[in-house]
């Protein structure tokens, strides 16, 4: 039988799902490829992969899609790690630069800055190591494990998910396990049965991490509540709501 191509985001949030996936059987009968979101995105789009932990805000350009999991990279309040920062209050950002490795957040940020914010800065996909032209009247938004350590870098530091919260009143979701096409049924049970068992096994995993010392962060902590990883009701409206102001930008 051939194998399911797997991409999955290789960011700290994951990591209990690729454990998971690493300690069970199911790893026999997948191709797993660690990947950024953006890149994670483009395989689906591209049918390079059949299924992937992907950023949400590009599930409108997939052809035909199917989020398979009970499983979500979610939040409910600060995230702590899907951030805009910058050394000027809102109001007076001029423009703001964009994570080359995010799909969702810096859609996210312009649904903000829209409906919630009332501000137009000019928005630049940006680089790498644009994190060094933060300055003046130019902030921007960094995803993932290089926002740790940033805590007092910048003067003003937004947590985009604690923002979401504010406007919407809903939990957010980040990143959905969705496929591009109609999967077995007995792969989708094994699936999600390993990703269970990667988030029932999350103190073994973090001791792993924290012996590494790979993190600038308090792992538990992340792990256990600010990534938020149930795909649940609220999520689901949630979703459906982020996904029809993306439409609207």
């Amino acid at each position: 039988m051939e194998k399911i191509k797997v991409s999955a985001v290789s960011y700290l949030n994951s990591k209990p799902f690729i454990y998971g996936l690493q300690h069970s059987e199911v790893l026999n009968t997948i191709d797993l490829q660690l990947d950024i979101p953006s890149d994670c995105a483009q395989k689906l789009i591209d049918g390079k992969v059949d299924l992937g932990l992907i950023p949400v805000a590009v599930i409108p350009k997939l052809k035909e899609h199917h989020i398979i999991t009970d499983y979500c990279i979610g939040a409910e309040g600060k995230v702590a790690s899907v951030m805009l920062y910058s050394n000027v209050p809102l109001n007076q950002i001029e423009t703001v630069l964009l994570d080359y490795q995010s799909r969702t957040s810096v859609t996210l940020v312009r649904v903000l800055a829209k409906k919630f914010w009332k501000i137009n800065p000019e928005w630049i996909n940006a680089a790498a190591d644009f994190e060094n032209n933060i300055k003046d009247t130019t902030a921007a938004v960094i995803i993932g494990d290089r926002t740790f350590g940033l805590e007092n870098k910048y003067t003003y530091i937004y947590d985009l998910a604690e923002e979401w919260q504010k406007f919407a009143q809903l939990p957010f979701v980040f990143a959905c396990w969705v496929a591009n096409k109609q999967l077995p049924d007995t792969f989708i049970s094994q699936f999600n049965k390993a990703l269970q068992f990667g988030l029932d096994n999350r103190n073994i995993l973090i001791g792993e991490l924290e012996a590494s010392k790979k993190y600038n962060t308090d792992i538990s902590f992340y792990l256990h509540t600010s990534i938020r990883y149930n795909y649940d009701e609220a999520k689901k409206k949630a979703l459906a709501l982020f996904l029809k102001y993306c439409q609207e930008l």
